[in-house]
This record gives structure tokens, C-alpha cells and sequence, in this order.
């Protein structure tokens, strides 16, 4: 068997360990071996790619392209081991929009390479190369300057509030006309401007449609963005006529696609408005509203609080994420529990800046599953609960998404924490949340504002208890 067949094996192997990766991550209880196959599955591919690339050199006598992936391989391996090292678990999100535009940043230049090799094509097929080129640098830098503007909003870089430029909805149409131009243009006369034309009108529209997002919305985008870099991979594949990153590619792509729609419907937003950078919608102003004076509590009249509770649910957020909150929260609710106070977390579809950021700290600090429940899931029995613990969650329990019209947030369901009988707010400040919405609940007769580190907060809570 020669090694073109014996790395057609081998990425076959790894399209179905990437869809048993898939399978496993979309639960708990088989999560590690879904990363497990995923990591098996990438194994297999590169070493595959490195035989294919082996093979070559060795018949052609050409290393230097054998010489290059090593060179590649080693310099990517030692950033990705740093990053893993030192990156935290609130720093994940904007990695992981980094990450994705160096996918797209990869189409491009797959995509220039395409051009500018030449490669030996049938007279009837050269058409369906050129589109391919095309639309592959297209969807790459979309991609690419998309990703790096969400990296500069999820780690405040740049403002999370949405640009607003004039006639933004049009500038996207024409956008998108104006590339579907260029590509019936490129395909009848390869002219090399028309692909530099491309790729700038490619960078201006990903870097367009993300900013016109606001930072409530920035989980979706993250999702988006997901999806974007699997088509762009997809892209790639047909470029490189590589089985197996078309394969990944579609994968990528559409369940980044199913997971961002999920996040729209949990999120009643319009899923084509989106993806499309905001696309028919006009950002609505919040209100000045005066919401009177803000209680404050301390820890001890906390303790007292929920120790004399029947029920308890904890709703976190980004906050409890930065303040490393996870392990007092868990060491927390046990103590509760075993003075028989039924206690369960409540988690918002997008509490924190990435899908799953919470389920994943609280499995980190060993709560059990059975306990975390989702939003539609506590939401009904908040108004039969004792106290809700707010820990670090903001716009995900604002009533302004319920009750306000005109709130950037409006429509959004929340975690309706205010009808439980007390709520307790852990927050560093009065600030508003990022999605930068002043929220009416810090104000209500039932809730009271723990200020502080939540970390130390929950622990001085332990302490009284």
C-alpha cells in the first residue's frame, strides 16, 4: 500500500474521531473522552500529513517544504504548550477568537497560494479553481480581522458598545454584491488586483460586522466566529483537495452554525441579524431612569440569611470566572447542604463570555451535575425561592431585559432572580455589566449588594457560618 493511501486511511480515521469528539462534548459525563478522541484525531492527522510530506521530499529531493512543516510544527506546538500553561479560564474566550482568525488567516494565504502556484488544471475545471480561490480568501478574512476585532472587545481593548456607522446595513449589502462581482469577474479574467480588491473588501466586512455587534451579544459572536473559521478550513480543503480538512472543516462549521442559532433562540435575537453584524436592527438607547438607593449587606447578615433558608440558587457569572470564586462557592454549597438547605445554580445559555464558561469552572471545583440546572429549567421555581446568590452575573439578571422597551437588552430572556423572596448581589461595584446596561435590580426592596472580592466575600460567608 503506498502512502497516499495509507494517509487517505489515516484521515478517514481522523473525520470520525473528530465527529466521536463532537459526540462526547456535548456531555458531562463523557466530555474528557470526547477530548481524548479529539486530541487522537489531530495526532493521526498530523502525522499522516508529515508521512505525505516525508514521501514527497524524499521522491522529489525537495526538503524544504518537509524542513518548513517541522519548523511549523515545533514553533506552533511551543506557543500552543505556553498558552495552555498560562492562559486562565477568563482569558479563554478572547483566545479562542484569536485562535480563530489564525484559521482564517490560513484560508487567505491558502488562497493566495492557490493563485500564485499555478497549479496544472483541466481547461474545464479551471473555472471552479478560480471561484474556489476566491471564496476561500473571501471567508478567510471575513474570518481573520472578525475574530481579531471580538478579541479586542472580550478583552477590553476596544468598546463592546456596537458601531453605529450610517447606513451600516447597506454598507454590508454592498459589501456582499460587490463580492459577488468580484468572483464572476475573477473567474472569466484572473487579473491579480481583483484578488488584492477581494481580500481588503474581505478584512473591511469582518472587521464591519463585529464591531456593529454590541458585548451582550459576544457570546454569540464567539459561536459565529467558530462557524466562520470551519467553512473557512472547508475552503482550504478543496484548495489543498484535502478529504480531511473539508471534512473538519464542515463540521466545524455547521455546529458552530447549530450552536450560534441555539444561543440566538436562548437569547431571543434574530439569528440571520447576527451573523449578519446587527443587519436590520437599530441599537436602541437604554434609559436615564433615577432607581433610587442601592442596600447594601454584609457577610455575616448573609450567613444568618441562608442559613435560615429552605432553598438557595446561585447564579454566576464572568464575575465569579475573574475572582477564581468557584472553589469557596463549592465548599459553600456543601456546607449548606449538609445543614439541609436544598441548594441548586441557575445558568444562563451565555453566563460568561463563552458558552459552557460556567458549567466548565463549577465541574473544575467538583459541584455535582445533578445541581447545575439550565435557565429554562430553575427559572419557573425562583418565586418559591429563599435567596438567590448573584455572584459576578450582571446583564443575565437584569429585569430591563423584561420590563424596558428601549433597553439594549430588550427581549433577551433573563434569569428572573428578583421574584425570589431575598437576592443577594456580589459585585465589586454599581458598575454596569458589559453589555453596559444599568440594571434596575440593584434596586429593589428584595435585594440587598455585597461589595467586594466574591472570592473572599463567600469565604468571609463560610467563616460566619
Amino acid at each position: 500500500m503506498t502512502v497516499d493511501a495509507l494517509a487517505g486511511a489515516a484521515y478517514i480515521v481522523a473525520a470520525l474521531l473528530f465527529i466521536l469528539s463532537l459526540a462526547g462534548l456535548s456531555k458531562h459525563e463523557s466530555a474528557r473522552s470526547g477530548v481524548l478522541f479529539g486530541i487522537s484525531g489531530m495526532t493521526i492527522a498530523l502525522l499522516a500529513t508529515i508521512a505525505l510530506t516525508i514521501a514527497n521530499a524524499w521522491t522529489t529531493g525537495a526538503f524544504i517544504g518537509l524542513a518548513l512543516l517541522l519548523v511549523a510544527v515545533l514553533v506552533g506546538a511551543g506557543i500552543g504548550l505556553w498558552r495552555a500553561r498560562v492562559v486562565e479560564m477568563t482569558g479563554m474566550p478572547e483566545l479562542i477568537a484569536l485562535l480563530h482568525s489564525f484559521v482564517g488567516l490560513a484560508a487567505v494565504l491558502v488562497g493566495w497560494n492557490g493563485y500564485l502556484a499555478h497549479p496544472e488544471i483541466a481547461a474545464e475545471l479551471a473555472g471552479i479553481h478560480n471561484a474556489e480561490v476566491f471564496i476561500g480568501v473571501f471567508i478567510g478574512g471575513v474570518t481573520f480581522t472578525g475574530s481579531i476585532v471580538a478579541y479586542l472587545k472580550l478583552s477590553a481593548k476596544m468598546s463592546s458598545k456596537p458601531l453605529m456607522l450610517p447606513g451600516k446595513n447597506v454598507l454590508n449589502v454592498l459589501a456582499l454584491v460587490g463580492f459577488l462581482a468580484l468572483t464572476v469577474w475573477f473567474v472569466v479574467d484572473q487579473q491579480l488586483w481583483l484578488l488584492v480588491a477581494v481580500t481588503l473588501l474581505s478584512f473591511a466586512l469582518g472587521w464591519h460586522l463585529v464591531a456593529s455587534i454590541g458585548g451582550g451579544d459576544m457570546p454569540v459572536v464567539v459561536s459565529m466566529l467558530n462557524s466562520y473559521s470551519g467553512w473557512a478550513a472547508a475552503a482550504a480543503g478543496f484548495l489543498l483537495n484535502n478529504d480531511l480538512l473539508i471534512v473538519t472543516g464542515a463540521l466545524v462549521g455547521s455546529s458552530g452554525a447549530y450552536l450560534s442559532y441555539v444561543m440566538c433562540k436562548a437569547m431571543n435575537r434574530s439569528f440571520l441579524s447576527v451573523i449578519a453584524g446587527g443587519f436590520g436592527i437599530a441599537a436602541p438607547s437604554a434609559s436615564d431612569a433615577e432607581y433610587g438607593e442601592h442596600r447594601e449587606i454584609t457577610a455575616e447578615s448573609a450567613a444568618e440569611m441562608l442559613t435560615a433558608a429552605k432553598s438557595v440558587v446561585i447564579t454566576p457569572g464572568y464575575g465569579m470566572a475573574v475572582a477564581h470564586a468557584q472553589y469557596p462557592v463549592a465548599d459553600l454549597v456543601t456546607r449548606l447542604r449538609e445543614r439541609g438547605v436544598d441548594v441548586r445554580f441557575g445558568i444562563h445559555p451565555v453566563a460568561g463570555r463563552l458558552p459552557g464558561h460556567m458549567n466548565v469552572l463549577l465541574a473544575e471545583a467538583k459541584v455535582p451535575y445533578d445541581i447545575v440546572l439550565s435557565m429554562e429549567e430553575v427559572n419557573d421555581d425562583l418565586a418559591a425561592t429563599s435567596v438567590v446568590l448573584v455572584i459576578g452575573a450582571n446583564d443575565t439578571v437584569n429585569p430591563a431585559a423584561a420590563e424596558d422597551p428601549s433597553s439594549p437588552i430588550a427581549g433577551m430572556p433573563v434569569l428572573r432572580v428578583w421574584e425570589a423572596e431575598n437576592v443577594i448581589v456580589f459585585k465589586r461595584s454599581m458598575a454596569a455589566g458589559y453589555a453596559g446596561v444599568q440594571n434596575p435590580l440593584f434596586f429593589r426592596d428584595n435585594a440587598t449588594m455585597l461589595f467586594g472580592d466574591a472570592k473572599q466575600k463567600v469565604e468571609d460567608i463560610i467563616a460566619a457560618l
